[in-house]
């Protein structure tokens, strides 16, 4: 008899979970990428930092961004600008990537190359206390 009931339990709990995670990346501003973008570079502005400890500095517990990259580009470019210390976390079709400001970049997160098909959810970071204004910009267009 309890065996029957946590077999009905896990799967209604599981789309409860899943229904509320749908629901609140909904509310995150969303990109969709084809093989050519409307405007280049594509600005975003917002608020980074967060109150998520991670490896990758303080982020949201919600991505502060998702792009959907509708077919595979051969290139494509993310430069996250703005105070204190910016990072950039993707979480995406392969796999997850932190990238820190360094002096190549001019301190300023960014990340450069193939893309393949998918979605992925960036978090705006920063290593430096608090929130902090900042500026992304998507691009097509090699240095």
């Amino acid at each position: 008899m309890n065996t029957l009931n946590l077999l009905t339990l896990v799967p209604a709990t599981l789309a409860i979970s899943l229904l509320f995670n749908q629901a609140n990346l909904a509310q995150t501003p969303f990109i969709q990428i084809n093989k050519q973008l409307q405007t280049d570079p594509l600005v975003v502005n917002g608020t980074s930092g967060g109150t998520v400890q991670s490896n990758c500095g303080n982020i949201t517990i919600q991505p502060s961004q998702v792009i959907q990259v509708q077919e595979s580009l051969p290139y494509l470019r993310l430069t996250v600008e703005g105070p204190g210390k910016p990072t950039l976390l993707i979480d995406g079709p392969g796999g997850r990537f932190c990238v820190l400001a360094d002096n190549y970049s001019a301190n300023r997160p960014e990340l450069a190359g193939f893309w393949q098909l998918g979605n992925y959810l960036l978090y705006i970071g920063n290593l430096s206390p608090g929130e902090h204004n900042y500026t992304l910009s998507i691009s097509q267009q090699k240095k």
